[in-house]
């Protein structure tokens, strides 16, 4: 795969963009830029797939701006006459001389066609992004995400595939380059989208790459298929599918809400603990798209699925589990690196790969750290130790991307050939889920190799901190919300997440309340010299950890704060404490419980699975709590050198 390519083509969307902006009088609006870009690429893909003369998409140094845009006119009256349902008869490509040169020049040295990548889906999110699809929590799929999953489900000969959530058709889109690549001209890959527009050009698109009559439909995926249009029914039908790959809208802010669609859905109700079954008024899209999904499969058949990260971690969600585990087996899950749908969305996702058959004695994981891009959706690269970009052996920069490693380990797992487990790829025996918690990170199989390897040493006592609860040696409690209209009525500190750093804690009279204010709440949160204040949740915060010196104690503290005390029958002090959280294996351990729910980051109860390294030595301990200790004082020190300094008077 060319990824350089791939990469400069979507850069050279960008720069049409840019062009747009800047250059070209009436047409501003990125739907506008869009509509004309996506007629131009199907010229352009008409042009390499169906045209069997010379290529009509160029330019020609010798030839005038008529003759260009007389040619081109021509070409997108072949794509009207091929596809009347996307593109109606008196359309025009919507842009003309000069314009439509410099379109044209950007785009003839690629063979967009041939793109590993789905440039539709990519021309759409580069011009419209969020504000296209966001809105309805729909983004579009990374396209290493696309080719991982449709590599991994690797639809074959005969098999039926498709996509309930389709959107412009990248799924789809790769599946049939998959099939292709098999040998098979086409095969049976069908398409669902309730956006009109969107799933006819999914269905051009299809019918482009294949050459055939695409079987993409525009209909509501969760409404009962009874109501769809009779194309649509005869060709989706419950049961009939091999290959489910999908990423659905998702989120709490689009409920579904309807009786008549609910009412198809196991998982619109809840099993109440008293016994029997509670049916919600409204839930969730994502979780009814799992049960679509689900249905959507023949026996034996298999989907691959995105979903937001905190599904696969939340007590409440528990019940989605249990019914998947009850209609099959669930033979995967990857974690996606946090910046996968960014700059669209933060919201952590998984992939969910699961088998309509029971019987699996173990599932594959992998963490994807790297996945190819940054926050802001630019391509970043690996480098070497000098800081330079890696090149790969055709002298190409090399993309930082995990995902082709989690395929290859999990094409491996799937083949029954036997790779080393880390955190890219391990095996891990069903029977060793933890309460239907299914995110990779929380089995991390080089976290749980350190904390093992400390049962077996001498030298250390592995106690979690859950145990030195229960022996009395630990108090665990946490702060809690005062109410914004408080802040700035004072001098008192109110104690936020960002305002612990380094071991310290960060003073910002900004968020100061009132004496009054202090005594109402003073009280139930409890603050004292030597208590250690813990981030527990936020996002890149959680584990950050300062203890309060004497002098700080009047303050108060923040709900998204635990507050750990060391009692009189502990062993050790705050200070050995406040050394044993920050060492490596213990933040390591903190990075692997921390869920992501939507874009807010929490450890929760699971701190108390959290294992200490307590040294055996007496000696040892001594010198810890002596050096945090004098690290602690002479940050205090400097912090009332530094306050006596500014307060001085001239």
């Amino acid at each position: 795969m060319n990824q350089s390519k791939d990469a400069d083509l979507k850069a050279v969307f960008r720069e049409i963009r840019d062009y747009f902006a800047g250059n070209v009088t009436g047409i501003t609006r990125d739907e506008k830029i869009a509509e004309i870009i996506i007629r131009l690429l199907f010229c352009k893909i008409w042009d390499e797939t169906l045209n069997n003369s010379q290529s009509l998409f160029r330019t020609d140094a010798e030839e005038s701006i008529e003759t260009l845009e007389a040619r081109l006119g021509n070409v997108f009256k072949q794509v009207k006459s091929s596809f009347p349902h996307v593109f109606r008869d008196d359309k025009s490509l919507g842009i003309a001389g000069r314009d439509l040169a410099y379109v044209v020049r950007k785009l003839e040295p690629y063979k967009v066609s041939a793109m590993e990548r789905d440039v539709i889906g990519d021309a759409f999110e580069e011009f419209i992004g969020t504000a296209f699809r966001g809105g309805e929590g729909q983004f579009f799929t990374p396209r290493n995400v696309v080719e991982m999953m449709v590599r991994v489900l690797n639809p074959s000969v005969g098999e039926r595939v498709i996509d309930p959530a389709c959107g412009s058709g990248g799924f789809l889109a790769f599946a049939i380059r998959h099939l292709a690549a098999s040998g098979v001209a086409y095969g049976d890959v069908v398409g669902v989208d309730k956006d009109s527009f969107l799933s006819s050009v999914a269905r051009t698109y299809t019918s482009l790459l294949s050459n055939s009559e695409g079987k993409v439909f525009c209909e509501n995926s969760l409404s009962p298929i009874e109501d769809w249009a009779q194309d649509s029914q005869g060709e989706v039908r419950l049961g009939s599918f091999d290959v489910v790959i999908t990423n659905p809208p998702f989120g709490v802010k689009i409920p579904v809400v309807g009786k008549k669609i609910l009412d198809q859905y196991q998982l619109a109700g809840k099993k109440k603990s008293t016994g029997g079954v509670v049916r919600l008024d409204k839930q969730s899209p994502q979780i009814l798209f799992i049960e679509r999904c689900v249905d959507l499969l023949k026996p034996g058949g298999r989907m691959g699925i995105v979903l937001p990260e905190g599904v696969f971690g939340n007590p409440s969600d528990k019940y989605v589990w249990e019914y998947l585990e009850e209609k099959g087996s669930i033979f995967g899950v990857v974690s996606l690196a946090q910046e996968a749908f960014q700059p669209s969305t933060h919201t952590k996702t998984s992939v969910l790969f699961f088998e309509k058959s029971i019987g699996r004695k173990s599932l594959f994981m992998g963490i994807a750290q790297k996945i190819g891009h940054n926050k802001n959706g630019k391509v970043t690269y690996k480098l070497d130790s000098s800081g330079e970009v890696v090149l790969d052996g055709r002298g190409l920069p090399t993309i930082d991307d995990d995902i082709p490693m989690v395929t290859k380990k999990f094409k491996a797992y799937l083949t029954g050939r036997k790779e080393e487990n880390d955190e890219l790829g391990f095996v891990l025996p069903a029977k060793e889920i933890v309460d239907h918690i299914y995110i990779p990170e929380y089995y991390n199989p080089n976290v749980i190799t350190d904390v093992e390897a400390l049962s077996v040493s001498k030298k250390y006592q592995p106690l979690t901190i859950g145990e030195m609860c229960e022996k009395g040696w630990l108090s665990i409690s946490r702060g809690r919300e005062i109410g914004s209209h408080f802040y700035g009525t004072g001098e008192i500190p109110f104690i936020r997440t960002s305002d612990i750093v380094n071991w310290e804690l960060k003073i910002d009279p900004i968020k100061g309340v009132s004496e009054e204010a202090y005594r109402m709440f003073a009280d139930s949160m409890d603050v004292r010299a030597g208590d250690i204040l813990f981030v527990s949740d936020g996002t890149f915060l959680i584990g950050r950890t300062a203890i309060v010196t004497p002098g700080e104690d009047k303050i108060l503290i923040q709900s998204h704060i635990k507050k750990i005390r060391v009692t009189k029958d502990c062993p050790f002090d705050s200070y050995y404490l406040m050394y044993l959280l920050n060492t490596s294996i213990v933040q390591d351990q903190i990075t692997s419980k921390t869920f992501i729910q939507a874009t807010i980051s929490t450890i929760g109860e699971r701190l108390l699975e959290v294992v200490l390294p307590v040294s055996r030595n007496q000696e040892e301990v001594r010198e810890r709590s002596k050096q945090v200790k004098t690290i602690i004082n002479s940050k205090s020190k400097i912090r009332e050198l530094t306050r006596t300094l500014l307060e001085a008077r001239y």
